[in-house]
């Protein structure tokens, strides 16, 4: 039984991928760092980071945030993460805002931050995590700054 012979082309990539220079061309293939989206697919903002995401072999962890709202110390964490205070952080254009007295400056970080735990829909997205830092994607472009 003859065995087919591989091509050149075949023998060529064979030899770049076992070198390790195909990393260098196929995007999908990188050392992946640890990549996180906080997601609203109604958010067309989100939506928009997602696909930039996309278009470039980014498979980001998806975390839908209003379905599993993060806790107290993931809120903290971006925070430090995203180099903003709470404030930053809050959709002051939601009902919840006023109603939950948001919009008073006297009100302190913790007040906050328990406000978004509780409350999700007070949480600016999306939310692009890699590794140990964050941008929120507004304009959706900015999450393209930590790739």
């Amino acid at each position: 039984m003859r065995q087919s012979r591989p091509s050149p082309l075949e023998i060529l990539w064979a030899g770049v991928e076992f070198s390790g220079i195909k990393n260098l061309f196929m995007p999908s293939t990188l050392p992946m760092s640890e990549i996180t989206l906080y997601h609203n697919p109604r958010c067309s903002k989100s939506r928009q980071a997602l696909q930039l995401l996309n278009e470039r072999g980014i498979t980001p962890t998806i975390l839908l945030y209003l379905e599993n709202p993060p806790d107290l110390p993931t809120l903290r964490r971006l925070l430090q993460q995203l180099n903003l205070p709470a404030r930053a952080l809050l959709r002051s254009g939601e009902a919840e805002y006023r109603a939950l007295g948001l919009d008073d400056p006297a009100c302190d970080e913790e007040t906050i931050i328990a406000a978004m735990a509780a409350t999700p829909k007070l949480i600016e997205r999306p939310i692009l995590v890699v590794d140990s830092r964050a941008v929120i994607g507004r304009p959706a472009e900015k999450v393209l700054e930590l790739l």
